[in-house]
């Protein structure tokens, strides 16, 4: 079964948020965005697909990528090599660890298709739901904000609630600001806040997104090892090791990570053998469901948790495909008061990840990776790129 096609489907969305010349997201007034759907066909008629773009975290390539990356690479070859393929991208210098994550996933997905089940199913299936948590977005307000969003969390059914408190953002100015100086005081009184007002029995984790010094890491570290917070994500410049090879030993705290440092599945070994963290971190956009495989298995062998990074489609297969003694929770988020998080997206059918009362979101079933495209809206808003 040979691809003959890769395309890219651009369209309209709406979306909320815009960059700043800090390089973080602030939250605004709805915008038209653009979002991308990957197609890789095949001479039998199979055909895979993987989402990217403006809504959400994802990436997907361009037209420009595609013809001059993808297809040169691809075209041709057997399309169920996965593992020969991703070595392939992974060799090539243009490719970069996102683009291969989303071609990745579109070649899972096609063999789902194929097979008529889930990727997880392929991967060997392990669960049909995983325990969610809340995941604020960034700067929501003062620390009784962040209180009562909890609250609200709470009552929807989640069981935990992760803390993203003043990242890029000045507490005091209102405004944004670069990474540095950090607000490390201004994020414990967010964090103690949460505590008080949820009690004890709600899991609690904090994500400041690598804006803290080793000394400012270690301080909120201790006072919220007090509050009895479960991880301590991302603390620090993910670039240095051994800041956080400190860390861990100075720590109770499982520290998480890392979140955001390049190298795939290969980096991530790296930091265990460094002992510079203890609660892995790997998603999709890494190099994609083969990359992320390969990540969880080498932390499973090594008796470590690995924590998916945000959630997304890819990533919920993965958890399908793992016990929760190795992958516990599906982030959901970025969550905002106000903000209804469960309207499904307009190029969707049905969303990647219902949660019940119980505050288990309900992994997709659907054969591949469990998108299920509204054609219908993705057609009336086609643009050219």
């Amino acid at each position: 079964m040979k691809i003959t096609d890769v395309q890219v489907i651009a369209f309209r969305v709406p979306v909320k948020g815009h960059g700043t010349k800090w390089g973080y997201g602030v939250f605004g007034k709805e915008r038209p965005g653009v979002q991308r759907i990957t197609k890789i066909a095949t001479d039998v008629g199979a055909e895979g697909f993987a989402v990217g773009g403006e809504h959400g975290y994802f990436y997907a390539p361009t037209k420009n990528e595609v013809e001059h990356l993808v297809k040169p690479l691809l075209l041709g070859e057997e399309a169920l090599d996965r593992e020969r393929l991703w070595h392939m991208m992974m060799s090539h210098r243009g490719f970069s660890e996102r683009l291969i994550g989303n071609i990745d996933c579109a070649l899972w997905d096609l063999m789902g298709r194929i097979a008529g089940v889930p990727v997880a199913k392929l991967l060997g299936g392990a669960r049909e739901k995983a325990k969610a948590y809340a995941s604020t977005a960034p700067n929501l307000g003062p620390p009784e904000v962040y209180a009562q969003h909890a609250l609200e969390c709470k009552a929807l059914g989640y069981k935990s609630y992760k803390v993203h408190a003043y990242i890029y953002w000045d507490p005091h100015k209102q405004e944004p600001a670069p990474r540095r100086p950090a607000f490390p005081k201004e994020d414990v009184a967010v964090c103690r806040a949460v505590r008080e007002a949820v009690g004890d029995d709600i899991v609690l984790m904090l994500d400041p997104w690598g804006i803290y010094t080793y000394d400012e890491a270690l301080y909120v570290g201790r006072e919220i090892q007090k509050l009895n917070y479960y991880f301590f994500e991302h603390p620090m410049d993910e670039n240095k090791l051994e800041p956080y090879r400190k860390l861990c030993e100075e720590l109770d705290i499982p520290i998480c990570g890392p979140e955001l440092a390049p190298g795939s599945c290969y980096s991530r070994a790296e930091w265990v053998l460094q002992r510079a963290s203890d609660i892995g971190r790997i998603d999709t956009n890494f190099g994609g469901i083969t990359a992320c495989r390969k990540a969880v298995d080498m932390y499973e062998t090594m008796g470590l948790r690995c924590e998916m990074h945000v959630g997304g489609f890819g990533n919920a297969q993965i958890l399908g495909a793992t016990t929760e003694d190795t992958c516990e929770f599906f982030e959901r988020g970025l969550l905002r008061p106000g903000e209804d998080y469960d309207v499904t997206p307009s190029y969707l059918n049905r969303p990647c990840d219902p949660m019940d009362d119980e505050g288990y979101v309900h992994l997709p079933q659907g054969h591949g990776l469990g998108v299920d495209f509204n054609w219908d809206y993705i057609n009336d808003n086609l643009i050219q790129e």
